[in-house]
């Protein structure tokens, strides 16, 4: 079985990463976790400052902003020496995890009902709403 842990360096990130690890011993065989973050594009605006500042540190920002968000995944997952595949990539959050999920046959997606964004109140976040309207396995949120 293959986990998608989709992490944004939240602390609902945390709390979904802490909540697999729990639960693992649930199965006989170890499931295999990919922990992923997907970086929205810089605006236009930005894109243009870019290209005058070289695409070298467009993807050195991108690396940058990456790594700190996969930072707490990481550090528990380290903690716990559980075996776990990091990556990041860029574009629309959901449509990319989606993505993801097809090219790496995951089974399940984890990952918190809320993000950094400006909307933390809702009930669930914009992402993890247009992740579950558009996969096609089943999605663990954790609040």
């Amino acid at each position: 079985m293959k986990f998608l842990l989709a992490v944004d360096g939240s602390s609902y990130t945390v709390k979904a990463v802490e909540y697999v690890i729990s639960r693992l011993d649930m199965f006989r065989d170890k499931p295999e976790l990919h922990v992923l973050h997907v970086k929205l594009p810089i605006p236009t605006s930005e894109a243009r400052a870019a290209a005058i500042l070289g695409p070298g540190t467009v993807d050195n920002y991108y690396r940058t902003e990456a790594q700190e968000a996969l930072a707490p995944a990481e550090a528990i997952l380290k903690k716990k020496n559980i075996p776990y595949t990091a990556s990041y990539c860029i574009g629309d959050i959901a449509e990319q995890i989606n993505a993801y999920v097809k090219e790496h046959q995951i089974d399940m997606i984890i990952m918190g009902t809320h993000g950094h964004g400006a909307l933390k109140s809702l009930v669930m976040g914009s992402v993890a709403t247009k992740v579950l309207a558009i996969t096609s396995v089943p999605v663990l949120l954790v609040r």
